[in-house]
């Protein structure tokens, strides 16, 4: 089992490259600054995710002061850090997937099951995101909030949920038109396999 930053162990993870079709390499300068963004948001929600559980440890411990908010926040915070950030991991593979075939199949048929599974992900991502979307319409139209006493509304997370899916989805989506339309790619099979 490896992932794309398990290459090389020292290694800088390559960055990805721009696609050849126009339309694609929009979309994917335009997910690659989103990602940028989310990952720069996520650092900083991590930080005050410490800093909550940093506080709600020490006033309880120390003031014996309870804390009911903490939790909520903490939650939604690390929602929005795992699926906005889902997006960025992909743009570099970075996502853990199973090698053992990799290596016994030919160049082809490799190229083929990679292509496979990047569609079957696809259309996994995007039935996730659009039950992301559902749930953040109903929780919106229905006032929905969390059982605490705190009781934020569950729009929230469900927003960043679908927001991080949707991210995601497109991400696939760019690397499976990648595949498919990269001239460079096509010209280097011609070349190996003399079509």
């Amino acid at each position: 089992m490896s992932h794309g930053f398990d290459a090389k162990p020292n290694a800088v993870p390559v960055l990805p490259a721009t696609p050849d079709n126009p339309v694609v390499a929009v979309l994917a300068g335009a997910l690659d600054r989103f990602n940028k963004f989310a990952l720069y948001l996520s650092m900083v929600a991590l930080m005050l995710t410490a800093l909550i559980m940093t506080y709600s440890v020490v006033a309880r411990y120390f003031f014996h002061t309870p804390t009911d908010w903490q939790d909520d926040a903490t939650v939604f915070m690390l929602v929005g850090v795992i699926f906005l950030c889902a997006g960025y991991a992909q743009s570099f593979r970075g996502h853990i997937g199973i090698e053992a075939l990799s290596s016994i199949l030919p160049a082809a048929v490799n190229a083929v099951r990679l292509l496979l599974v990047d569609v079957v992900s696809f259309l996994f991502c995007a039935f996730f995101s659009w039950k992301s979307w559902a749930l953040f319409h109903e929780a919106w139209s229905e006032g929905q909030t969390t059982s605490s006493t705190f009781a934020p509304p569950l729009w929230i997370p469900y927003s960043l949920m679908a927001l991080g899916m949707t991210v995601l989805t497109l991400q696939i989506l760019v690397q499976v038109l990648t595949r498919l339309t990269d001239r460079q790619k096509t010209a280097a099979k011609q070349t190996v396999t003399g079509v």
